[in-house]
């Protein structure tokens, strides 16, 4: 992270793990992004996300989507949201082949860190009922389900 509290775009000179290289997305990355959800997310009873909703997603937060490389591929993924009120967090995700190796614990401090910054003090995560490795993952990073919430949606 530079003075500004700015991870530098995943690209360029970003801070480096071993072999991985942590930043954020840019709009080129959009493609690679839904490709890469498409093999390590968990995407049942998920919307389909589209180039533009992504590449809007992008334009609007650069910050917003935190990226693990290796070798200048995309392996693991979180979305850090902010949105001036409330810290969420979507797509912590990582590739199949790279998993136990920290990716995702690095994914989250790097997110954290970014709500720090903003004065945040309390995030929240979308996970899938039925994810149990997602689960299992979440409360070993601290968070915990609130059974007396339910989320509730509209498609527009």
């Amino acid at each position: 992270m530079d003075a500004s509290g700015r991870l530098p775009a995943a690209g360029g000179d970003a801070e480096a793990s071993d072999t991985l290289a942590y930043g954020t997305a840019s709009r080129g990355d959009v493609a690679e992004l839904i490709a890469f959800w498409l093999i390590a997310g968990e995407n049942d009873a998920r919307p389909v996300d589209t180039l533009d909703a992504i590449a809007r997603l992008i334009e609007r937060d650069p910050d917003a989507v935190i990226v693990a490389r290796r070798d200048g591929r995309i392996v693991g993924t979180v979305v850090a949201g902010y949105d001036g009120w409330r810290a969420h967090l979507y797509r912590l995700a990582v590739h199949p082949d790279a998993r136990r190796a920290g990716i995702a614990r690095e994914l989250m401090r790097l997110a954290e860190e970014r709500f720090r910054a903003f004065g945040v003090t309390r995030a929240d995560a979308m996970v899938l009922e039925g994810n149990e490795l997602g689960q299992s993952l979440w409360t070993s990073l601290g968070y915990a389900p609130q059974a007396e919430w339910r989320r509730w949606v509209r498609p527009l």
